[in-house]
């Protein structure tokens, strides 16, 4: 009876030590698959963030791009609208030039102003201030309207001082996008 008994154990042993066997095996599998689909989908959420941000960092460096060349077109239309001030020789297409500059300028001013990072904005608006500032005073010049001390010399200065904050706004753009290191004051 011991041996039979022992056989019978033995045999309920080997059964369940393959039934066991194969579960754990199972088990096993199922924990890897579980493990490669969530690093599968770390791997997606990772693609999805970095597509991300690239999208919002060429939508920056696009409106960066159109906020640059408009400030740069108005400064230039006001630098030949000075020009032409001073030589007398002030232009209905020069007027309407100055006009389409200043439009274009404040649209893309107004497009920026939604996507420009704090930093980015306050150089932007410095620049927009400058901008009006002497544009205003080219109005005024060019319309007659001028105030005492308002005169071509004074817009020469202004426009003089213009640059400053046109450099300032590219610099902290270029900085923006990692295209140069920000200063250490800011």
């Amino acid at each position: 009876m011991n041996s039979s008994v022992s056989q019978i154990v033995i045999a309920v042993l080997g059964i369940g030590g393959t039934l066991a066997a194969a579960v754990i095996t199972q088990r096993g599998a199922d924990r890897a698959r579980a493990r490669e689909l969530e690093h599968t989908r770390q791997l997606r959420q990772d693609e999805r963030e970095y597509a991300t941000r690239q999208a919002r960092l060429e939508a920056r460096r696009t409106c960066y791009a159109a906020l640059s060349a408009g400030t740069r077109d108005l400064a230039n239309v006001m630098t030949k609208a000075l020009h032409a001030l001073e030589k007398g020789e002030m232009t209905g297409e020069l007027r309407s030039d100055l006009d389409r500059a200043r439009r274009d300028h404040r649209l893309r001013h107004a497009e920026a102003q939604m996507v420009l990072p704090d930093t980015v904005a306050e150089a932007a608006s410095t620049a927009n201030r400058h901008l009006g500032d002497l544009y205003g005073l080219l109005m005024r010049i060019d319309g007659g309207t001028a105030q005492p001390g308002e005169n071509a010399e004074a817009a020469r200065q202004s426009l003089n001082e213009l640059w400053d904050p046109l450099w300032d706004m590219r610099r902290v753009m270029r900085a923006d996008l990692g295209i140069t290191t920000p200063e250490p004051d800011r």
